[in-house]
């Protein structure tokens, strides 16, 4: 492998690449051959999976590309059933309950729609054989690059997603000079209307989809230079260029209402795109990106030579060694930063959050639709959002949010009979469908989505105390979200309990007083997850109302049901229990950590834990990585690390993409990875704990910037010999600050013992450093 220096002679990068870092950059000496082996681009609407290829394929997604328009899928049975059920329940016939809500509560059909591909552009270079190849992406600007030898000419392709126009842009060129010829084509394998290549004028590429599908208009413009031009009425073919550029957009019938409309939007963006040109356009991309990505680093030491290797390498050997060093883990980090920006920005009214597979999906089929999976998936996409410093990917959630609580209301209505605030079930999609989705016992019927979804608007306030937000973007969806549960919940040996429902995917033996004894059954009364997720979701409105100055019933509706809340249960062995009673687990290793939703230090939830992990549980890539943020809930810092050792020798793809099961891509894990990272460092849940479970020893030292916790406050630390030599936490709004350092240490703040928490100005930093 050439040294640092002369990878970047090669590639003529400008000064600020001067230094590799191998926590910063992926870099691969062979092309992509698949979606799990591209570089992933994304301004948080358009996303790009560079392949780097011979002849060179991008594959391209809009994310408001999905199967179809939506339809009410609502179970017009369910109303009348649900008394029936019910009353099954809690007379012990499980089964019964469990047949009669697959008859009547399934949604018609079972499923709402799928996130779909939108095209694939290809790039012919009349190339074979690609010699001394390097393939780079670059997650602290969010840029991707290609370069290689042909025929003696050296080649370079730049991509870039840019936020500011709105546009992707990529960049060809040969030195030495008017060596480059291309074929630009655009293709899609459904739904195609129209496609076509023009010359005259814009040299632009029109593919065009209205059938089975979004409604959408994808166009590629080609600018060359010092080259000649030719099309055969669906590519473009430039010869003896030295640069082409090309700059690409869908707009979809999404966001705009006529075929019109969404053309007029395209053209404004490729136009303005074109006039600046590409130059400009990075620029601007670049500036944006690392300003965002830019406000935190972490640094976990050096590894050393094996750093300098390629990323398959780098995973192969760590498999055999994840002693080699922690810069794979800091990069992992840094990796799932980028994605989260990439595919989780503000759009727009209609912004779209990052579904399973983020932006990125190169199958019409894809795994588990690609959908918005809300019982665990989609909320781990936005665990990261706030303790790294990235708060404006919240919004996109949020916009779905607030598309989903209408579908939600109806939907409250149609299934329950209640005529005030919104249901959502386990998934949804783009339309904000609210049905159940699919048709199983162990996942369809759990009305808690939009308890738990509604969450992600409070913690938001936590962090950020946007008054403003929590008054006119919160408050709706919380208080919407507690009216639905005021009609939709019932009394049930003494609480306000939910049913029909379960436990996410996990299944118990029906035992022996209850039908039918020994079949494996999900539906149930008051499952754990579902008493937390009430206690969380009353808790805020309290919290909420009590900031706003809101009396009357909504603080009091909230108060009242509060107290009549199912409290955590103990089982025989210590253990929180999952259902009403102590069933036996179908599967003592499930996948799902649900009855740790509200996870504190207490003896059940530590021993529900262990016992899970100790079962097998940590199956999956998310389900590893959601282990590791409990692990650091329990201050357990030689855990997490053990788990992120684990994790990296087991679940990532070969562009570190997490896979489900080692299998297919499913990003939930890149993101939960970087969460469990950030909460290692740093926790906020009641004070702010510098350090709460450090791996001592294996990053003895090392230093974080620009963290983020709850009261506005971002924080610096820097330790050595496993533990703290100081620490610096900036107040961007005043208020308390209430502190903690690694297990208890004593410390001073601004020089003086800290003996109770302290009243912050907006913009003074205080200076932490231990006695």
């Amino acid at each position: 492998m050439p040294g640092a220096r002369s990878i970047f002679a090669i590639l003529a990068f400008p000064s600020a690449y001067a230094q590799w870092d191998p926590s910063r950059y992926l870099y691969f000496t062979t092309a992509g051959n698949s979606l799990s082996s591209s570089l992933p681009l994304g301004n948080g609407r358009l996303g790009a999976a560079v392949y780097g290829s011979a002849i060179e394929k991008v594959s391209l997604n809009e994310n408001s590309v999905w199967s179809g328009s939506w339809q009410d899928r609502g179970n017009v049975n369910s109303k009348d059933a649900l008394s029936s059920i019910r009353q099954k329940l809690q007379n012990g016939d499980l089964s019964g309950a469990g047949k009669q809500v697959l008859d009547t509560m399934s949604g018609v059909p079972t499923s709402p729609k799928q996130y779909h591909p939108t095209v694939d552009m290809e790039i012919d270079f009349g190339h074979i054989s690609l010699d001394n190849y390097m393939r780079v992406l670059d997650t602290s600007q969010g840029t991707g690059w290609v370069t290689y030898t042909a025929g003696g000419v050296n080649y370079t392709r730049k991509y870039v997603a840019s936020y500011p126009a709105g546009v992707l842009a990529f960049r060809m060129t040969s030195a030495p000079v008017r060596k480059l010829n291309a074929t630009i084509s655009l293709s899609r394998k459904q739904g195609v209307q129209s496609h076509s290549a023009s010359i005259s004028g814009d040299n632009s590429i029109t593919l065009k989809v209205n059938k089975g599908s979004i409604a959408f208009t994808s166009e590629a413009r080609v600018v060359n230079d010092k080259g000649s031009v030719a099309s055969d009425g669906t590519s473009i073919t430039v010869s003896d260029a030295t640069t082409i550029d090309i700059f690409f957009d869908t707009e979809t019938s999404y966001r705009y209402s006529s075929q019109s409309a969404r053309e007029a939007e395209l053209k404004k963006k490729l136009d303005n795109a074109v006039e600046a040109g590409y130059l400009a356009v990075r620029t601007a991309a670049v500036t944006d990106a690392s300003a965002i990505l830019g406000r935190m680093n972490l640094d976990l030491g050096s590894s050393g030579a094996a750093g300098n290797e390629p990323i398959p390498t780098r995973l192969s050997n760590y498999k055999k060694n994840a002693n080699a060093g922690p810069e794979l883990v800091v990069l992992y980090f840094n990796y799932g930063r980028h994605l989260l920006l990439a595919s989780s920005r503000d759009t727009g009214d209609r912004s779209l959050p990052a579904n399973l597979q983020g932006l990125w999906n190169d199958q019409y089929s894809p795994p588990w639709q690609s959908k918005y999976t809300i019982n665990i998936n989609t909320e781990m996409n936005y665990w990261p959002a706030l303790i790294t410093n990235l708060a404006e990917t919240n919004k996109a959630l949020f916009d779905l949010i607030d598309t989903a609580r209408p579908r939600g209301a109806a939907m409250a209505q149609k299934m329950y009979g209640c005529d005030n605030g919104f249901v959502i079930h386990h998934n949804t999609d783009l339309w904000g469908d609210a049905a159940p989705v699919d048709k199983g016992t162990p996942y369809m019927m759990w009305p808690m989505g939009g308890a738990w979804l509604s969450q992600h608007l409070m913690e938001h306030y936590r962090f950020t105390q946007d008054k403003a937000f929590l008054q006119h973007r919160a408050w709706p969806v919380l208080k919407q979200a507690a009216d639905f549960y005021y009609c939709y919940l019932f009394m049930y040996d003494g609480h306000y309990v939910t049913g029909p429902s379960l436990s996410p995917e996990n299944t118990y033996i029906v035992p022996s007083n209850m039908k039918t004894a020994g079949r494996q059954e999900g539906i149930d009364i008051a499952p754990a997850i579902d008493n937390q997720l009430l206690w969380e979701l009353f808790t805020n409105i309290i919290d909420a109302a009590k900031i706003l100055g809101i009396m009357g019933t909504d603080l009091t509706n909230a108060q009242n049901y509060l107290s009549k809340i199912k409290a955590p249960q103990v089982g025989s062995k210590g253990q929180t229990l999952e259902w009403r009673n102590e069933y036996k687990e179908s599967e003592p290793g499930h996948r799902h950590m649900s009855p740790l939703f509200v996870q504190n230090l207490s003896r059940c939830f530590e021993s529900t834990h262990r016992w899970r992990m100790r079962a097998g549980s940590g199956s999956t890539g998310w389900s590893r990585v959601w282990a590791m943020n409990l692990y650091a809930r329990l201050f357990e810092g030689a855990t997490i690390w053990s788990h992120a050792e684990t994790f990296l020798q087991t679940y990532p793809l070969e562009n570190l993409f997490n896979s489900g099961e080692n299998r297919w891509f499913q990003i939930d894990g890149n993101f939960g990875f970087t969460s469990a990272i950030a909460e290692m460092l740093l926790q906020s849940h009641s004070v702010v704990h510098i350090l709460p479970a450090l791996p001592a020893s294996a990053v003895p030292n090392g230093s974080v910037k620009g963290l983020f916790a709850r009261g506005n406050f971002v924080v610096d630390i820097e330790w050595s010999g496993g533990s703290m030599t100081g620490a610096t936490v900036t107040a961007r709004s005043g208020g308390q600050l209430a502190l903690r350092v690694e297990n208890g240490a004593d410390f001073e703040v601004n020089g003086k013992a800290y003996t109770a928490p302290i009243n912050t100005t907006a913009g003074v930093k205080y200076d932490i450093t231990k006695k």
